[in-house]
């Protein structure tokens, strides 16, 4: 797998996330982890990072029990990031 071939993150509904603009994540990758399958990369400031014309990767997995992880890679064709237990958690998220 190449950094193109890295799932995107098809949509963010996190308020709040410097990385957020318009519901698409602008970080050049995310990872997930934690208990929750949290998006790691959360800032949650007042002020504007990321590309503005680039949309998000999963770059690491952390959550080696999900059913997309393969090699702490990310395997889904895209993922979405939201509030869930966390302020932003991957809901793509599946327990094996």
């Amino acid at each position: 797998m190449t950094v193109i071939d890295l799932p995107e993150v098809h949509t963010c509904s996190v308020e709040g996330c410097s990385y957020n603009s318009d519901a698409a994540c602008h970080a050049g990758a995310i990872t997930v982890s934690g208990a929750q399958a949290s998006c790691g990369t959360f800032i949650d400031i007042g002020g504007q990072g990321g590309l503005s014309k680039t949309l998000a990767k999963v770059g690491a997995c952390h959550r080696i029990d999900c059913a997309h992880n393969d090699n702490l890679e990310c395997s889904a064709s895209s993922i979405t990031v939201g509030p869930g237990a966390d302020a932003a958690d991957c809901l793509t998220y599946v327990p094996v």
